[in-house]
């Protein structure tokens, strides 16, 4: 109001003249002020029914971070961590590796390089073992990840929906109506052996060459083939302006989070100076015997509550992964929020939303996706 009347003032003591210099400085004013608040906007009728010219304002830069979003040349955003890719691989097709999660099976080698790592129960005996699905689309570099073990029927339901090929060793009869699926293509007990000491079944690696020389023995495209959907997996925040879910009043602190499988009892701890949470099992750090020793770690975390039917009196059980409007949540910067997820067919993408409705954007960086049996959902912890 004092600016109002400070122009009022000027009218009837100057000339016309100024006055006029009064209204456009005063306009200019208002201009900048609805720069400035932008969420708030007020007198639009007004300025619609004055036709003047309008004051020139100055354009401010683009902040320099936005300017990391933009890919350097020759590169491109992989679809599974949202990072720089050579542009030469961007069509390759990623590869899924069944790795055994049993104790025995430790160390595991490569797993610190995976970009999107499941973890689900593979039986409902001993305890409910489990097993990872570790999606790769870099594979060229893969110089040991396992050791590999066998699939089952979810695993032949979720890794068609990146177009990827599937490294296994066997699996049970019930894999046996999922293979005759076209889409389902997979590398079956092609992989090296390592004399490392441990009984058989935990002595196969995918070793560097094994994948090259599998698709030398196939007719497998490496590049994406016509089962590939035109359809995105995740949305990405921007790499210097992360989700930090701050916007979300349903947010809640997750610092350290312990999920509800009995057999290895994993938890998972929040490291603010690397934005991750670490991953440990059986009572001690998940180590990648092939990177030094590096501790296993994800940006992101996705948890999906899915119904498990046990399909015989031996343990083996499949996880229903295609249903709509089941609950999850979402992890990421060491809080959390509950989403919705949903997954129409096996080639369909895995899409998760806010409770508004809105697919939520994780962070570009490593993934988890952890299945947990719907009776055991409330036994999730978060500190």
């Amino acid at each position: 109001m004092r600016k109002v009347s400070k122009f009022l003032l000027m009218a009837l003591a100057c000339t016309m003249i100024f006055t006029a210099c009064g209204k456009k400085d005063e306009k200019k004013e208002e201009a900048e002020a609805e720069s400035e608040e932008e969420a708030i906007v007020i007198g639009g009728e007004e300025e619609e029914e004055e036709e003047e010219e309008p004051v020139a304002e100055e354009i401010p830069e683009e902040p320099e971070e936005e300017e990391s979003d933009v890919p350097p040349e020759g590169m491109v955003a992989s679809e599974l961590t949202g990072e720089w890719i050579d542009e030469s691989i961007a069509d390759q097709r990623p590869m899924a590796v069944m790795v055994d999660n049993d104790k025995p099976a430790l160390p595991h080698f490569g797993v610190s390089e995976v970009d999107v790592m499941y973890e689900m129960i593979n039986s409902t005996q001993n305890e409910g073992v489990t097993r990872f699905m570790a999606m790769v689309k870099d594979w060229g570099k893969i110089k040991q990840l396992g050791s590999i073990r066998s699939t089952r029927p979810t695993n032949l339901q979720i890794f068609p929906e990146w177009n990827a090929i599937l490294c296994h060793d066997g699996g049970p009869f019930w894999n046996d109506n999922f293979y005759k699926n076209k889409f389902v293509e997979r590398f079956s007990g092609t992989f090296s052996r390592v004399n490392n000491g441990k009984a058989r079944e935990f002595t196969e690696y995918v070793m560097a060459g094994d994948i090259e020389k599998n698709f030398k023995n196939s007719k497998f495209s490496r590049t994406f083939n016509e089962y590939h959907q035109n359809d995105y997996h995740y949305l990405f925040a921007s790499r210097n302006k992360p989700n930090d879910l701050s916007s979300y009043s349903d947010a809640v602190d997750c610092k350290k989070l312990t999920l509800p499988f009995r057999h290895n009892k994993p938890w998972m701890e929040y490291d603010e100076s690397s934005k991750t949470y670490k991953y440990f099992q059986y009572g001690a750090a998940e180590a990648d015997a092939g990177n030094g020793n590096k501790q296993v770690a994800f940006t992101n975390v996705l948890l999906q509550n899915a119904r498990l039917e046990q399909l015989d009196d031996h343990g083996y059980m499949m996880y229903y992964p295609s249903e709509s409007n089941r609950d999850g949540w979402f992890i990421t910067q060491g809080k959390a929020i509950p989403v919705k997820w949903t997954k129409l067919n096996d080639l369909a993408a895995t899409h998760y939303y806010d409770l508004d409705g809105n697919e939520i954007r994780i962070n570009v960086g490593k993934t988890y996706v952890g299945l947990i049996r719907e009776e055991e959902w409330k036994n999730i912890s978060m500190e």
